[in-house]
């Protein structure tokens, strides 16, 4: 690993075990353009947000997941959606990662992408996302958009990404991930 590969986190929005957002990341780590790597973060174990619990000390799975933001050099987000919005995993850890001091969202180039049961594909998810990062300064990447909709029939039963459709939106996302990236270090 070189200094100038990109260092991409992964946040999957759910806690499912066989969860498709969770198998679209790693099909994402496998689609990655040359000169980027990716690790995906554990949010399952954060606490609920409290401010009591912050200021008593911020837990150890807070601490973990600020400092994997931090040390990133971007975030791709893929997450479901639950009841029209964000899930409250995701909510929850976007939300301890926003605490001051050091907040670390702050000017981070961050890529979504959504796989849903249903034909939507997941928008409604990403258009919170969106308004929600960018209130903490973070740097979403504009487009390409990807939605994946009935994702059952877009992974096999191992949860490989087997739609070649699926996997063009993918690779252009990451494509554009990259780039957006690279823009944002040259600020």
């Amino acid at each position: 690993m070189s200094d100038s590969e990109i260092k991409v986190l992964g946040i999957c929005g759910s806690l499912r075990r066989k969860s498709f957002n969770m198998a679209g990341l790693r099909a994402a780590g496998e689609l990655l353009p040359a000169g980027m790597s990716m690790t995906i973060a554990e949010i399952g174990d954060i606490p609920l947000y409290n401010q009591d619990v912050f200021d008593a000390g911020m837990p150890e799975p807070a601490k973990r997941l600020r400092a994997q933001i931090a040390a990133a050099d971007g975030v791709l987000i893929a997450s479901p959606e639950y009841n029209f919005s964000v899930t409250p995993a995701l909510k929850n850890a976007i939300d301890w990662a926003s605490r001051p001091p050091d907040q670390a969202w702050q000017d981070k180039p961050i890529a979504l992408f959504s796989c849903t049961g249903g034909p939507v594909g997941g928008a409604r998810v990403q258009y919170d996302l969106r308004k929600i990062l960018t209130q903490i300064w973070g740097h979403v990447l504009p487009r390409p958009e990807v939605f994946i909709g009935n994702s059952a029939s877009k992974f096999d039963a191992d949860g490989r990404l087997t739609d070649e459709t699926t996997r063009k939106f993918l690779t252009d996302l990451l494509v554009g991930f990259k780039a957006w990236i690279e823009r944002m270090r040259r600020r």
